[in-house]
């Protein structure tokens, strides 16, 4: 990946259009990772970067395109939505925005963090020239000390977690087998269809407690593992998955696996509000008061 170039801001700061553009081939929404594939789409981007992780274990092309969502939901382009759904707003719709144009975007917004961080008194003022560190995503401070908490849980143990967290879930039955040579199966479950309660699914699970990518032999050997027991695999791991591995997942004519990487599984995690203890913090919205800093204005 090229160095950052401070005249140009960090590397996410390309994004800002790309991300308009591909919510608007969406239809105007759409999940972060359907998102993250329209972009790799339009911009061809290959798979040596798509595969390419953070320090952290967190891939680093999503992560990027996290940064550039937070940017353009302050701008007023994106829907700050909790629910795990990306929307464009009026505004956003009609936006196009050029290299330069996301450049002046986010050197407003990064003045603006700057003015708050000083306000706030929380750390010592930075630089006017600091950029922010992509390797960490906005208030994101409960998700590492949780991605770190999952990492050193025994095998075992990780794996009753998994158990827990598909029964919260709405699955039912879920029993680990816990077997050595059993394809790399760690358990199953059945699935039924809310809406109908005729129907329901078996599914097979495999617990991968590790900070590195899941390939797509690791997805093969797992389908060829369930092959005729279930009709449907899930894959859970703390680490991410390869390009190859999510094209595998979801290749025509073999049964599907759910891939659920790191970062999904710290959302679920949040979802259930399993593990975690809500807590509502505020923070100062200086727009909503510059129309009354004019004493003159009626």
């Amino acid at each position: 990946m090229p160095k950052k170039n401070r005249n140009e801001g960090p590397q996410f700061v390309r994004h800002f259009g790309p991300l308009l553009n591909a919510l608007r081939s969406l239809g105007g929404s759409g999940t972060p990772r359907e998102v993250v594939e329209q972009i790799s789409k339009d911009l061809q981007v290959s798979d040596e970067i798509q595969n390419e992780l953070l320090s952290s274990g967190e891939a680093r092309f999503p992560n990027q395109v996290a940064w550039a969502r937070f940017y353009l939901t302050r701008e007023g382009l994106l829907d700050s939505s909790k629910r795990g759904v990306w929307s464009l707003t009026d505004k956003g719709r009609s936006t196009i925005l050029t290299p330069e144009q996301a450049r002046t975007v986010f050197i407003k917004w990064a003045k603006v963090f700057q003015e708050e961080n000083k306000r706030r008194k929380q750390e010592q003022a930075e630089p006017e020239n600091h950029l922010p560190d992509e390797t960490v995503c906005p208030s994101l401070g409960y998700r590492e000390e949780l991605l770190q908490i999952l990492l050193h849980l025994p095998p075992g143990g990780f794996e009753r977690l998994c158990q827990r967290l598909l029964r919260e879930s709405g699955f039912e039955q879920v029993i680990v087998t816990g077997k050595t040579g059993d394809g790399g199966i760690d358990g199953y479950g059945t699935l039924r269809v809310n809406s109908n309660p005729f129907v329901s699914f078996k599914v097979l699970f495999q617990c991968k407690r590790y900070l590195k990518t899941v390939s797509a032999s690791e997805v093969r050997d797992f389908r060829g593992a369930m092959q005729g027991r279930a009709d449907k695999g899930i894959i859970l791991t703390t680490g991410t998955f390869t390009a190859d591995a999510r094209r595998e997942a979801t290749r025509d004519g073999v049964p599907p696996i759910e891939l659920v990487e790191g970062k999904k599984l710290i959302d679920m995690f949040a979802q259930l509000e399993l593990g975690l203890r809500p807590v509502t913090i505020y923070e100062i919205d200086m727009s909503f008061f510059e129309e009354f800093q004019d004493n003159d204005q009626v």
